[in-house]
Order: structure tokens, then sequence, then C-alpha cells
């Protein structure tokens, strides 16, 4: 699905054969775009902040995220991350290959 909504931008810091390394950045109202997790991550945030969260199953959920508090997600997810805050979001994405 396409939208009007600005890009976020991946910036990758490591991609090899065991481990990938991205920090996503976002600014007000940016997505990712709809993308499905091939493989278990962790993601860190980077600053405090709020995004949006379109699952593939049509449910929509907010997440109120902290600097550097961590958190895991297995493969499969499939969803569009949409910032939600009002100030520019980064977050540390880890792919565990």
């Amino acid at each position: 699905m396409t939208t009007l909504r600005p890009q976020a931008v991946p910036m990758v810091q490591i991609d090899n054969s065991r481990i990938s390394v991205t920090q996503w950045n976002f600014v007000p109202g940016a997505e990712t775009g709809w993308h499905r997790h091939e493989f278990d991550y962790v993601v860190v945030p980077q600053s405090d902040g709020r995004l949006k969260i379109e699952a593939a199953d049509g449910k929509t959920t907010i997440s109120e995220l902290r600097a550097h508090q961590s958190y895991y997600r297995a493969a499969g997810v499939e969803h569009n991350v949409i910032n939600d805050s009002l100030v520019t979001f980064a977050f540390v994405e880890i792919e565990i290959k």
C-alpha cells in the first residue's frame, strides 16, 4: 500500500553473514513501509518516542519507547512502523541471521 508519508531513512552499519545492524531515522510521521522480518531482531531506541505499528492482521498499536530500553521480536513479524512523535526519532535494529 502506498502512502503520502515521508519514508524513514535506514543507515546500514554492519551487514555480514551473521548479523545486520541498521539505524532507522524517522522525521515526525515517517514510516518504514510494509516489511516482513526474516530474522529474529532486537531494537534499541536512541531516544524516547512513540511509534504506531500497523500489523498485517489490520490491527494498529501504539508503542511508547524509552531511550536505550531494548526489546526483542522473533522472525516473521510483518508490519509498517510510523513515527507517531512530534520530534525526530531513531532506533538501532540488530537482526540475528
